[in-house]
């Protein structure tokens, strides 16, 4: 017998695309969130000389190591956002997963609601499930061809039993990238209704087209209402690393350390030294690595164009409103996957909105096999009786 708790989690359909795909060369790999743009590679050399040392292979400090906890406040400060004290404020996990595991359970009681738009990533809203608490949709809109939030319906969807919104900027599998008038309407309705916002920071700095990092902490009255999830997996491209971190303010970093020692427990003691180097080195690439996803961007939209591609202004994402097409995202995925393309439906990625769409993700292939997306695209919605 299944436990209740699990009643409303989907699976998360990647994996299902990513097996059918095999490893069949001729398949476009658009499906899963890798990169093939490498690591620093001082924060490899690093990682590498720590795994011989004994400090680095033990239990201790179960909330992570203070020249870490030090290295993610400077980060967070040089991108504009407030000063931490890293020793008091900051908790080191396995990476963003239990990251934002450990905050659901220190901010929300079962049955509390927290906020999240449609469509957001489906480990936030199933997280949010984990833990007891009841995901409420607040839907993005496509306006002049990009994302933008609805913000009546954010102001309406705030009622008694709401403790958080909850929200990744800029956002997967969107690409959403909220304006200075979307995060006053958010920060607003923290300070207003008395609620926590939960920033998933880990594609902040993926920006495109010229946009710079705003950080919602740092925002009027935010700074000790703001809990942010970093990590260097994303935009440092440690995908394998496992670390992540929570900026708790306050008195709520003895909750979440305590959360953080029954749940993930104790973070890799080389893969913290190697990401503390890719925090504080002078270039991480991350500017070049962003202006080769931009070049992929532009390449897959180009591929699409003519067809309801929605432009993203960061991640390494962008969704295809196959519904506007008289399409089922499901029936899609299957169908591009006839083609070598390897794409992923949405369903389970927020409610109506998300169903709408199919996600593909061009930060793991070069410009150059791109440029087979378009016909092979065309091909599969052809053979579903749209042009």
């Amino acid at each position: 017998m299944g436990v209740q708790r699990l009643n409303d989690i989907p699976g998360f359909n990647i994996d299902r695309v990513a097996a059918a795909a095999g490893d069949d060369p001729d398949v476009l790999r658009l499906e899963n969130l890798d990169t093939d743009i490498p690591p620093p590679a001082e924060a490899i050399d690093a990682t590498r000389a720590a795994l011989g040392t004994d400090d680095a292979n033990s239990w201790l400090p179960y909330t992570g190591r203070d020249d870490l906890k030090d290295a993610v406040a400077a980060f967070i400060e040089r991108r504009g956002g407030p000063p931490y004290d890293g020793r008091r404020e900051i908790v080191i996990t396995c990476g963003e997963g239990d990251a934002m595991l450990d905050a659901l359970f220190c901010l929300t009681d079962p049955g509390d609601e927290v906020i999240v738009t449609d469509p957001t990533y489906a480990g936030m809203i199933n997280r949010v499930r984990l833990v007891g608490a009841v995901p409420r949709l607040v839907p993005l809109r496509v306006v002049d061809g990009e994302w933008l939030l609805d913000l009546d319906a954010l102001s309406a969807a705030v009622n008694e039993r709401t403790r958080v919104v909850f929200v990744n900027n800029p956002s997967f599998p969107t690409g959403w990238v909220a304006s200075d008038e979307e995060w006053d309407a958010i920060a607003s309705v923290c300070r207003e209704r008395d609620i926590r916002l939960l920033y998933l920071a880990y594609f902040e700095g993926v920006l495109f087209d010229g946009r710079t990092v705003t950080h919602p902490a740092a925002l009027d009255g935010m700074r000790d209402r703001t809990v942010t999830i970093g990590c260097p997996t994303l935009e440092q491209r440690m995908i394998a690393w496992r670390i992540g971190w929570v900026v708790a303010p306050g008195e709520l970093v003895n909750d979440v350390s305590r959360v953080h020692i029954y749940n993930g427990l104790v973070p890799s003691g080389f893969n913290q030294i190697g990401t503390r180097v890719a925090l504080t080195i002078a270039d991480d690439g991350l500017a070049a690595a962003n202006t080769e996803w931009q070049r992929r961007r532009d390449e897959t939209l180009r591929q699409l164009e003519g067809l309801p591609a929605v432009r993203p202004a960061g991640s390494w994402s962008l969704l295809l409103d196959v519904a506007a097409l008289g399409l089922d995202c499901a029936q899609v995925s299957d169908a591009l996957l006839e083609q070598k393309v390897a794409a992923t439906p949405m369903r389970g990625w927020g409610g109506e909105v998300a169903d709408r769409h199919v996600r593909f993700v061009f930060s793991n292939e070069p410009v150059e096999r791109l440029e087979l997306l378009g016909e092979r695209a065309r091909n599969a919605l052809s053979g579903l009786g749209s042009t």
